[in-house]
């Protein structure tokens, strides 16, 4: 039996990828802030905020005891932040982002790397934003370029396992909620939230799990590329 260790699982992409691997029969190791008990299969789920670094790594030491090796990785837990000019973000606020998108994986993978567990291939999830540079992402596209540079970086370390940061995408996640209906925002102002509106419900924003079936048909096609490369799902070619 394979293991996948995902962060993030509770909600949104990250229960949508537990749930493809638990029907492919793999066993999942998921730490969220609220679990995922509605899933069936061999889940082993630690309920953590990311965000707590003292917490993380003793319930990283809790879900992984006796774990020999783990196949995948994927690091997909995340916040967006607020929708907003830079100039109007606080450094508290960027920092809040950062703490997440990239401080917590930087722990975990320090964690990862200490633990000598066997790991095969670390994906993390990534976002076009991180290349993109569209208005009113700051924060967040801030954040997710530094984790493709962390995922270049600890590529290095990391010498018998494969890194990539993978952008998976539009998803219909809570995410979606927030920035069609309830981000107080001028979407005039904003151009990618209006392409995002005119997206939902269609084929171009996928459900969680949907995506997740197209994303994990599509994790060991990323083993073709140099470890530490940063890949937008939508650019692959069939």
């Amino acid at each position: 039996m394979k293991n996948l260790f995902i962060t993030g699982n509770s909600s949104g992409l990250g229960h949508g990828l537990s749930e493809v691997y638990l029907y492919r029969g793999w066993q999942v190791y998921g730490v969220s802030r609220r679990g995922c008990q509605d899933l069936q299969g061999p889940l082993h789920d630690v309920r953590c905020d990311l965000s707590d670094y003292e917490a993380l790594p003793l319930a990283l030491d809790t879900l992984l005891e006796g774990c020999a090796g783990l196949d995948l990785v994927i690091l997909n837990a995340g916040v967006l932040g607020r929708i907003a000019d830079l100039h109007t973000t606080s450094l508290a606020e960027i920092q809040q982002v950062m703490d997440v998108n990239v401080w917590a994986n930087k722990l975990i993978l320090d964690w990862l790397l200490e633990s000598g567990l066997e790991i095969g291939q670390i994906v993390l999830i990534s976002s076009g934003a991180a290349v993109n540079g569209n208005r009113g992402w700051g924060a967040y596209a801030l954040s997710k370029a530094t984790l493709n540079m962390l995922g270049m970086l600890y590529a290095q370390e990391f010498v018998d396992s494969h890194f990539t940061s993978l952008a998976p995408g539009l998803v219909d996640t809570a995410m979606q909620d927030y920035l069609c209906h309830e981000a107080e925002v001028d979407a005039e102002r904003f151009p990618s939230l209006q392409r995002l509106r005119a997206a939902r419900n269609t084929a171009q924003m996928p459900w969680p799990r949907q995506a997740g079936e197209i994303i994990a048909d599509t994790i060991p096609r990323l083993l073709q590329y140099p470890s530490g490369t940063f890949v937008d799902i939508r650019n692959l070619k069939d």
